[in-house]
C-alpha cells in the first residue's frame, strides 16, 4: 500500500459493517448507532437492509449493516449486496468485525475486503474472553502486517467503542491501495496475463480483483466483464483456470482459498501468543462444548428445543395475560370516553358507530396483545443472542434432511416464526433455486406473530389453563404440515439430493439486555405499524360494509357483510363454524392476520364483549379447529406478494391453492374426529 494520501476533510461520513453471522457485529451496530437506526430494505432486492447514525466530535457517521457473510464470492444474494455496496456505495470506512476467538476463521473476510481495496478497519471483538483464557493479540504487528488499523472492542461490555469511533474518524481521510495476497508463482502468473486483457475494460472493481476472482470462476464477476466486452480475459481465465488444475490435481478455486487461509494462518502464528493454552477449538471452547454434547445430542437435540420453545410460550402468556388485561381496559375506557365526548358536541351516529365500533373495538382488540407478541420476540431475540438458534438448525438438519429441505431452510423456518414475508425473503440465502422453491412453498405453515392475537383470544376464552401447551401444539402442528409437505413436493417436483448442512456453532455468549430489548423493538414495531395502517383501513372496509343498507341492524345478517359471510359459512360447517361471522372474519383475514381478531371486535363489541359472546358460537373443539384454519390457510395479502416476487404466479397460485386445501381439510378433519370422540 502506498503512502495515505489526505483527502478534503468531510464532517459527513458514512461506514460499512461487515462480519461473519455471530461475530457480534450486531452488537457493535447497537452500541455505535443506539437507538438512532432504522430497518427497510436494500433497493431492488429483498435483504434486510439496517441503517443508523451517531455523532463524535464534529462528524455525523451513517452506520450501514451489511448482511453477515464469510466471504464476497456473491454465492448467494447477501454476500452480492454486501460485495455491491462496498464497491458502488464506496463507504468511507469499513469496518470488519471480527470473533477474535476464532481469528482462522473470522480473517478470511477481511483479507479479501482488503483485496477488494475496502479502507479497513479491523474490529477484534471479544477480546475479553481472549483475556479470560489468558491469550495475548499484537494488534500493533497485525496492524503492521495488513497496512491497516486494529482495535479492540468487546461489545457486550462497552469496551473499545470510543476507540472504535476515534479509528473510524482519524482513518476515514485515508486513501487505500488493494492488498496483493502472494498466491505463488504459477498463479501469479496467470493473474497477470488477466490483467493485461483487462486494461480495457473498466469496471468499478480493482483490476487484479477482476482477475483473480476470473480465475476462481466467479459467475457473478464473469457476467459483468462480458457485459463490457472482456470475452478475452475470461476465455484466458478459463484457460488458466484449466492448465493450473491439471498441473496441481485440483481446482484453482480450492488453491486460491488455501493461499488465504495460509496467510491467515502465518499473521495468527506472529500476533497470536497463547500462555498454556491448547491450540484446538474444542479445548478452547470447552465450555461450550460441553454444553453442545447435550443440547445437540441426536437423542436429547430434537426433545430439548421442543422443551425450551414450549417454556417460550408459558413465559408469553404467564407474564403477557396480566399486562393484555390492563390494555383492555384501556380500550374500555377510550371507547366509553370517546362516545360521550362525540356526543357532547352532537356528533352524527354514524361517526359514533365508526370510531365506537370500528376503530376502537376493531384496532384495539388486536393491540390487546401486543404484551404477549412482544414477550415472545424478547425470548427469542435471548435464544438467537446466546447462541442456541444456530443450534437448533443443526438439531434440525437430519430431521429436515430426512424430509426433503436443506439444513439451512430451518433458518428461514425460524424466522417465519416473526413475518412469513421476511423468511420468504430469507431464502436468498438457499444457493440452490429447487431449495428456495420448495422452502418457499412450505414456509406460510410457519405460524407467524400476526396469527398470535387469534391464539391468544381463544385460549383465553376456551384454554384457559393450558394457554402455553395449545399454543405451542398450533406451532408444532405447523412445522409437521410444512415438512411433510416437503416431502410430498419433493417427490412430485423436486427429485434431487439435498446438500449437508454445514455451518459454524459460535461459542454461548450472555446476551445483552440492550441489544435483547432493541431486536424485540424492531419487530415489535413491526406489528405496531401494521395495526396503524393495514387493520385501521381493514377495520374501517369491514364498519362500512356492516353499517350498510342503513335500514339493517349494524353488523347484522342483512348487512352487506352479512351477506358476504352468509356465501361463506356453508364452507366452514364441517369443520363447526358454520356461522357467517367466522367467515367473513377468515375472508378479512387475507389482508393480514391480525385482521381476523379485528374483525370480530369489530362485529361483536371489543375484547371484553367477545368473551362472553363466542361461547356462545364455538365450543372447545370448533375453537381448536378455527385456530388450526387461522394457521394453514391462505397467506396474507404481503406473504402472497413475497411469495410472487420470489417466485412467479404459477408457483404462486399453487401456494395459494394448496394452503387453502391443507386448512380446510386440517380444520374439518380435526373437528370430525374430534366429534366422534366427545
Amino acid at each position: 500500500m502506498e503512502k495515505a494520501d489526505i483527502v478534503a476533510e468531510r464532517k459527513n461520513l458514512c461506514i460499512a459493517l461487515g462480519g461473519n453471522p455471530n461475530a457480534g457485529k450486531s452488537t457493535i451496530f447497537n452500541a455505535l448507532t443506539g437507538g438512532h437506526q432504522h430497518v427497510g430494505n436494500w433497493p431492488g432486492v429483498t435483504v434486510e437492509k439496517r441503517e443508523g447514525r451517531f455523532r463524535y466530535k464534529d462528524y455525523e457517521v451513517k452506520v450501514v449493516d451489511l448482511p453477515g457473510t464469510y466471504s464476497l464470492t456473491a454465492y448467494s444474494l447477501d454476500e452480492k449486496v454486501a460485495r455491491d455496496f462496498l464497491v458502488k456505495g464506496k463507504p468511507d470506512v469499513t469496518v470488519a468485525v471480527t470473533d477474535s476467538t476464532n481469528l482462522e476463521r473470522n480473517l478470511y473476510l477481511t483479507v479479501v475486503l482488503l483485496e477488494l481495496g475496502a479502507n479497513v478497519i479491523l474490529d477484534l471483538n471479544m477480546t475479553d474472553i481472549l483475556e479470560n483464557k489468558k491469550i495475548a493479540v499484537d494488534i500493533e504487528k497485525m496492524s503492521k502486517i495488513l497496512k491497516s488499523p486494529v482495535v479492540r472492542t468487546s461489545a457486550n461490555k462497552k469496551i473499545g467503542i470510543e476507540q472504535l469511533k476515534e479509528a473510524i474518524i482519524q482513518n476515514s481521510k485515508r486513501k487505500v491501495e488493494p492488498y496483493r495476497i502472494d498466491y505463488g508463482e504459477d498463479i501469479e502468473r496467470e493473474i497477470e496475463k488477466i490483467e493485461r486483457e483487462l486494461e480495457n475494460v473498466e469496471t468499478d472493481y480493482p483490476k487484479r480483483f477482476v482477475a483473480t476472482r476470473l480465475l476462481e470462476g466467479d459467475t457473478e464477476i464473469m457476467d459483468i466483464v462480458k457485459k463490457l466486452g472482456g470475452e478475452s480475459a475470461i476465455e484466458i481465465s478459463k484457460e488458466a483456470h484449466l492448465k493450473l488444475e491439471k498441473k496441481f490435481g485440483y481446482d484453482t478455486e480450492t488453491m486460491m482459498i488455501e493461499r488465504r487461509y495460509a496467510f491467515i494462518e502465518g499473521i495468527v502464528k506472529e500476533c497470536v501468543h497463547r500462555q498454556h493454552i491448547p491450540h484446538t477449538l474444542r479445548e478452547r471452547f470447552s465450555t461450550s462444548d460441553k454444553i453442545d454434547r447435550i443440547v445437540t445430542n441426536k437423542f436429547l437435540g430434537i426433545p430439548i428445543f421442543l422443551v425450551i420453545m414450549w417454556l417460550t410460550f408459558q413465559l408469553t402468556f404467564t407474564i403477557g395475560g396480566w399486562l393484555a388485561d390492563y390494555i383492555d381496559m384501556f380500550f374500555g375506557w377510550l371507547a366509553e370516553v370517546s362516545t360521550i365526548w362525540l356526543a357532547s358536541i352532537g356528533a352524527p351516529q354514524w361517526l359514533d358507530s365508526l370510531i365506537g365500533n370500528g376503530i376502537i373495538s376493531g384496532v384495539g382488540t388486536v393491540l390487546v396483545f401486543l404484551p404477549n407478541i412482544m414477550l415472545l420476540f424478547f425470548a427469542i431475540a435471548i435464544l438467537e443472542d446466546s447462541g442456541y438458534m444456530a443450534r437448533a438448525a443443526f438439531v434440525m438438519d437430519r430431521l429436515m434432511h430426512a424430509m426433503g429441505l436443506h439444513g439451512k431452510s430451518f433458518i428461514p423456518m425460524l424466522i417465519g416464526f416473526g413475518c412469513n414475508v421476511p423468511a420468504i425473503m430469507a431464502t436468498r440465502t438457499l444457493s440452490s433455486r429447487k431449495d428456495r422453491l420448495l422452502t418457499i412453498l412450505v414456509n406460510p405453515f410457519m405460524s407467524c406473530s400476526a396469527r398470535l392475537p387469534i391464539y391468544i383470544l381463544f385460549t383465553s376464552i376456551f384454554f384457559t389453563r393450558h394457554q402455553g401447551s395449545i399454543v405451542f401444539s398450533l406451532y408444532l402442528l405447523g412445522i409437521i404440515v410444512a415438512v411433510v409437505s416437503a416431502r410430498v413436493f419433493k417427490s412430485l417436483f423436486f427429485k434431487h439430493e439435498v446438500a449437508p448442512l454445514v455451518m459454524e456453532l459460535p461459542p454461548y455468549r450472555m446476551p445483552t439486555i440492550k441489544g435483547i430489548l432493541i431486536h424485540m423493538w424492531e419487530r415489535s414495531s413491526a406489528f405496531l405499524k401494521k395495526a396503524g395502517t393495514i387493520i385501521v383501513a381493514g377495520v374501517i372496509v369491514i364498519w362500512f360494509l356492516a353499517s350498510f343498507p342503513t335500514s339493517a341492524e349494524y353488523a347484522s345478517q342483512q348487512t352487506l357483510i352479512g351477506h358476504l359471510g352468509q356465501f361463506l359459512a356453508p364452507l366452514f360447517k364441517p369443520a363447526g363454524f358454520g356461522f357467517w361471522q367466522a367467515g367473513v372474519a377468515l375472508f378479512f383475514g387475507i389482508i393480514a392476520k391480525e385482521t381476523v381478531v379485528g374483525t370480530m371486535g369489530a362485529l361483536f363489541g371489543g375484547e371484553e364483549k367477545l368473551a362472553v359472546v363466542l361461547p356462545h358460537f364455538f365450543t372447545p373443539l370448533s375453537a381448536y379447529a378455527f385456530m388450526v384454519m387461522s394457521l394453514l390457510y391462505i397467506p396474507c395479502i404481503a406473504s402472497i406478494g413475497a411469495i410472487y416476487r420470489e417466485t412467479n404466479w404459477k408457483w404462486t397460485t399453487f401456494a395459494v391453492a394448496y394452503s387453502l386445501l391443507i386448512g380446510w381439510t386440517f380444520a374439518v378433519m380435526f373437528y370430525q374426529i374430534g366429534s366422534t370422540f366427545i
